[in-house]
């Protein structure tokens, strides 16, 4: 829904840049809900500048949540006035039915998420007491993992990630610097990925083991792709004994 959504905000900023070039430049963002609501009623440079002031005040206004007004609202009308965009009737459509297009998605990954929630409180898991690690991506990892005894240690469980590291041999030569094998589950490492990227922000031990990292030499990257292993050591050690993480200090 999230792919689906990106490739209909991309659509957006392709027909804007077309219809109406000079907006990005004056709202914060195209995608806020303001400029959708604000596209919906006026789709177009020439019905803008062709709207009546109070209107076009109480348009942004409203759509702005009062952030907008009369200032505001000239300054857009006379850059409406003199937009290079185009008033093609066919892609004015399409911009309006993209947008409406993106809301209804977006209320439905809304009602997605509320659902997932529900399931993970239900669930209780201890996933979530680790800093940095929300619904979503804890949802992801115990939907990936599934029952954690099926796992007998936590190498079985990297394994199952991808994210053990390959072996090259020849002869008595021995790789000393090979990548994640990246075989598995993608999903739970993706979401390895994530969770290490934000729990080495929340985390001080985290934090410092990925400082360390950086210090060897690492590539952002390789780095924390080695905090993500640690997190998944943790991640086995809290679901097979049922506790809740605790910072280190």
């Amino acid at each position: 829904m999230i792919r689906y959504r990106s490739k209909l905000k991309l659509s957006v900023t392709r027909l804007i840049d077309i219809i109406f070039p000079e907006l990005p430049g004056f709202v914060w963002s195209v995608h806020q809900a303001s400029s959708y609501q604000l596209l919906l009623e006026l789709p177009s440079p020439e019905a803008v500048s062709t709207c009546h002031l109070t209107h076009l005040i109480n348009v942004l206004s409203k759509a702005s949540r009062g952030k907008y007004g009369r200032e505001k609202a000239i300054q857009l009308r006379g850059l409406a006035a003199n937009s290079i965009g185009s008033s093609n009737r066919s892609l004015i459509f399409e911009l309006q039915q993209t947008i409406r297009l993106v809301q209804s998605v977006q209320a439905e990954i809304n009602t997605l998420d509320q659902q997932i929630k529900l399931v993970v409180d239900e669930l209780n898991t201890p996933l979530m007491t680790i800093p940095g690690i929300g619904y979503t991506i804890a949802a992801i990892i115990l939907a990936e993992i599934g029952d954690i005894n099926n796992f007998s240690s936590p190498a079985k469980l990297l394994a199952f990630a991808g994210m053990e590291p390959s072996t090259y041999q020849s002869g008595k030569y021995n790789a000393s610097k090979t990548p994640m094998v990246k075989r598995g589950s993608t999903y739970l490492r993706w979401a390895i990925m994530q969770a290490a990227r934000l729990v080495s922000m929340r985390d001080p031990t985290f934090a410092t083991y990925m400082a360390k990292k950086r210090s060897e030499g690492k590539h952002f990257n390789v780095a924390q792709s080695h905090v993500g292993k640690k997190l998944i050591r943790v991640i086995y050690s809290l679901l097979k004994n049922n506790t809740a993480f605790v910072p280190q200090m």
